[in-house]
C-alpha cells in the first residue's frame, strides 16, 4: 500500500485540529460552566496529547530526512561524498523519497566525478614529475611550494626544494644561472657545468594561485637540441651545396669536353657556343655561392634618414614593380642598401610565383608605430605546410633548370628585418596571390 503524501498529512492533521477545536467549542457553549469543567478539562488534554502523537507521528519521516541532509550537507563541505542515505521506507511520502532519490544520484555524480579529477590530478602529475624541463613555482615570499624532480636535480641533486627560498636554492647555483633566474625576463643562458658549457632556455611566468601571486620558472636545457638543430643544419646546407655544384660542374665538364672534341676536329666555329655556356654556368655558380657569403656575413645595419623618391627610384632601376600606395611624407629611417636588397629578393620571389609581371605591387604605410613594406603579387600562393616553413634558410620550392633556388630570399630579407628590429609575415591574399610585409619599427634617434 503506498504511503500518503506529505500534503496529505499535513491535511489531515489539520482536518484533526480543526475537529477537536468544533468539539471543544461545543462543550463550553452547552455545558454549564462549573458543572463538567474537570471532564471538559480531562478530555481536551486527551485530545491534545493525540493530536500531538499523530503530528509526531505523520511528521517523523520529515524529521529524519532533514537530519540526514544536514549531515550530508556537513560532508560534502568537508569535501566527503562518500555518505548516502538510506533507502526510504515504506512509510515516507512520496516527495520525500522523489528527494532522497535525487539526493543519491548526485552524490554518485559528485564522487564520479571526484575520482575523475583524482585520476586527470595523478597523471598531470606523473607528467609534471617527468618532463626534462625543470619547474619551479615560487609564492610571494619567494618561497618554493612546488618543484619536479628535473628542478631537484638540477638545483639540489635531486633533494626536495618544498619550504626552501629561491635565494638561498641559488646561492650554490652557477652565477649566471642564479642571476638568470632572479631575473623577470626569458632568455637564453650558458652554463659551465663539468667542465662543459650547457645552454639553458629560462621561461618566466606571474599567476594566481588562491588569490596570491606566484612566480613559475621553467629552465630546458638546450645543448643537445642546439646541436641537434646545428647538425641538421649543416646537413642541409651540404646537402643544397652539393646540389647547386653537382649541376653545375657536371654541365661544365661535360661542356669542356665537347669543346676539346671540337677543337680537335677543327670546328672552332662551335666553340664560341660551348664557352658561352660555360660561362652562363660558371656565373650561375658564382652569385649562388655569393648568395650563401651574403647571407653569412651580413654586417650591422647603419641606419640613416632615406629619402623615399630617390629610395624608390633605385629599387625600380633592379627590379620591375607597381607602386600601390603614396610614399609616407616623413622619410624613413634605416639602412637603405640592406632594406632594397631585402625588397629586391621579395620582389624577385613575386615574380617568380608565377602570376603576370605587372602584378607585382609595392605599398608603404604607417601602421600605429611602425613602418610596413607589402609585396603583393597574383600567384598560387602558398599552403600551410610552406607558409610555415618559407622564412626557414634553405628552404626553397623552386624547381627549375638550374637545379632549384637557394632557399636564401626569404631567409636573408628575415635576418635583415630582424636586424632592424622588425619582421616579416607571410599571408595569402583573398583574392588570390601572396603578400608578403616588412615590418620595421620607427627606431630611436639621438
Amino acid at each position: 500500500m503506498r504511503s500518503p503524501g506529505l500534503q496529505t498529512r499535513l491535511t489531515l492533521l489539520l482536518l484533526m485540529a480543526a475537529l477537536a477545536g468544533g468539539l471543544a467549542n461545543a462543550a463550553l457553549s452547552n455545558w454549564p460552566a462549573m458543572q463538567n469543567m474537570a471532564a471538559l478539562i480531562g478530555g481536551a488534554l486527551i485530545l491534545l496529547a493525540l493530536l500531538i502523537w499523530l503530528a509526531g507521528l505523520m511528521l517523523a519521516p520529515l524529521r529524519r530526512l532533514l537530519r540526514a541532509l544536514e549531515g550530508s550537507v556537513l560532508s560534502y563541505r568537508d569535501g566527503d561524498f562518500s555518505m548516502s542515505l538510506a533507502a526510504p521506507g515504506r512509510d515516507q511520502p512520496p516527495e520525500l523519497a522523489e528527494l532522497l532519490r535525487l539526493h543519491s544520484e548526485l552524490g554518485l555524480a559528485l564522487r564520479e566525478q571526484r575520482k575523475q579529477l583524482a585520476q586527470r590530478e595523478l597523471l598531470l602529475d606523473t607528467v609534471v614529475q617527468n618532463t626534462p624541463v625543470a619547474m619551479l613555482l615560487c609564492n610571494p615570499q619567494g618561497i618554493v611550494s612546488y618543484a619536479n624532480l628535473a628542478a631537484r636535480q638540477l638545483l639540489a641533486k635531486g633533494r626536495s626544494l618544498s619550504g626552501t627560498t629561491l635565494s638561498e636554492l641559488l646561492a650554490d647555483a652557477p652565477p649566471t644561472l642564479a642571476a638568470a633566474l632572479q631575473s623577470q625576463q626569458d632568455q637564453l643562458v650558458s652554463v659551465l657545468e663539468n667542465e662543459q658549457e650547457e645552454q639553458f632556455h629560462i621561461s618566466q611566468r606571474s599567476l594566481l594561485l588562491q588569490g596570491q601571486a606566484h612566480r613559475l620558472l621553467l629552465v630546458r636545457r638546450m645543448t643537445r637540441e642546439l646541436s641537434r638543430q646545428e647538425v641538421a643544419s649543416w646537413k642541409r646546407v651540404i646537402r643544397v651545396m652539393s646540389h647547386e655544384l653537382n649541376n653545375s660542374l657536371a654541365p661544365i665538364s661535360s661542356l669542356a669536353h665537347s669543346g676539346a672534341e671540337l677543337a680537335r676536329r677543327g670546328q672552332i666555329e662551335r666553340l664560341e657556343g660551348v664557352f658561352k655556356s660555360i660561362g652562363g654556368r660558371a656565373s650561375h655558380l658564382h652569385q649562388f655561392l655569393s648568395g650563401y657569403a651574403s647571407f653569412a656575413k651580413l654586417p650591422l645595419p647603419q641606419p640613416s634618414p632615406v629619402l623615399w623618391p630617390e629610395f624608390l627610384a633605385g629599387l625600380s632601376a633592379h627590379c620591375q614593380f607597381k607602386l600601390e600606395s603614396a610614399p609616407p611624407g616623413e622619410a624613413g629611417f634605416f639602412d637603405a642598401g640592406q632594406i632594397e636588397q631585402a625588397l629586391i629578393n621579395l620582389i624577385k620571389n613575386a615574380h617568380e610565383a608565377g602570376g603576370p609581371p605587372e602584378g607585382v605591387g609595392l605599398s608603404l604605410q604607417w601602421r600605429g608605430e611602425a613602418l610596413v613594406m607589402t609585396i603583393t603579387d597574383h600567384g598560387p600562393g602558398m599552403s600551410e605546410a610552406v607558409l610555415a616553413q618559407a622564412l626557414l634558410p634553405f628552404y626553397s620550392t623552386k624547381r627549375n633548370a638550374q637545379g632549384g633556388g637557394t632557399g636564401l630570399g626569404l631567409a636573408l630579407a628575415r635576418e635583415i628585418a630582424e636586424a632592424h628590429g622588425g619582421h616579416i609575415t607571410l599571408a595569402n591574399r583573398a583574392g588570390g596571390g601572396l603578400a608578403v610585409s616588412l615590418f620595421l619599427p620607427i627606431p630611436a634617434r639621438d
